[in-house]
């Protein structure tokens, strides 16, 4: 049951000046919420709080969620607005076109740690205690196909596989102070996944055999983002109170989700009584049916 954002709910959604987060951002004011939202682009983070502000109240910060100063700013902006009791994590950057561990810059490679990675724990940081102090709790961090290492790259797979081990480790953590933890690999049209050189390195995995014809399918056509920002709105919104730790995937009218890593029994030995495996013992366990 959807519970209703009448009650004085405050969302704040980072990278939501445009794109999925904007999506994001539209459903919850849509839905009743007052809504804090965030961009580095002024001017769009601008049209994007005049175009919201006309269903609800809404405020806007400008800047990288991954500057401590900025999230600072963003619980002020939420507190204004009442007490802030759901946090949508959606800003993100592309990784350089073309580069790869071969190639990619250190700075790069921070840099798209900081923004996805990073990020995800600064905001986390500042209003999960918040949260707890209420007794309840919504949070949605964004994540990607990406970080199965489908579509390449280093710091973006590498980060949104951060956000994942953080999603969990969090749901556990706060599932006793009733806030909710979960991720969504969203698929949708953005400035991210659009343009010649989006469609470029598409094809270039494609070709490469890294990114299956599947995925390559539906990365060629990615579906508007009002669609997955309904997931978004559910898990910002249910009072199911199994829904916590998950991970999910939506595109479109698809909804899937990632199963949580389990680990796999291969053997054992008691170390009391034998030896250590040898490389070539491994290799026999390791390998292949005939």
């Amino acid at each position: 049951m959807m519970r209703s954002f009448a009650d004085g709910s405050v969302a704040v959604v980072t990278g939501s000046s445009r794109g999925i987060g904007f999506e994001v951002a539209r459903a919850l004011a849509n839905a009743g919420a007052s809504v804090v939202i965030n961009g580095r682009d002024q001017a769009a983070l601008d049209d994007a709080v005049s175009t919201l502000g006309t269903s609800a109240r809404v405020a806007g910060v400008a800047g990288s969620a991954a500057d401590p100063d900025v999230v600072g700013s963003l619980l002020d902006a939420a507190l204004e607005l009442g007490t802030p009791d759901i946090l949508v994590n959606c800003a993100g950057t592309a990784e350089p076109a073309a580069s790869s561990i071969l190639d990619i810059a250190v700075e790069d490679w921070r840099a798209l740690i900081d923004v996805h990675l990073h990020a995800t724990f600064l905001t986390c940081r500042a209003f999960a205690p918040l949260m707890v102090e209420a007794g309840r709790g919504w949070i949605v961090n964004t994540s990607s196909h990406a970080f199965t290492g489908s579509f390449g790259g280093t710091g973006y797979p590498a980060g949104k596989g951060g956000v994942n081990s953080l999603t969990y480790a969090l749901a556990a953590e706060l599932r006793e102070h009733g806030v909710k933890v979960n991720a969504v690999c969203p698929g949708a049209e953005t400035r991210l996944s659009s343009g010649p050189d989006y469609e470029a390195h598409i094809e270039r995995l494609h070709r490469r055999g890294i990114l299956d014809d599947l995925m390559h399918a539906g990365a060629q056509t990615p579906p508007p983002a009002e669609y997955v920002a309904q997931l978004y709105l559910f898990l910002a919104g249910t009072e199911a109170p199994d829904v916590t730790g998950r991970v999910f995937a939506g595109a479109g009218g698809y909804i899937g989700e990632f199963p949580r890593p389990v680990e796999q029994y291969l053997t054992w030995r008691d170390h009391g009584t034998s030896p250590p495996w040898t490389p070539d013992e491994i290799a026999t366990l390791l390998a292949p049916d005939p």
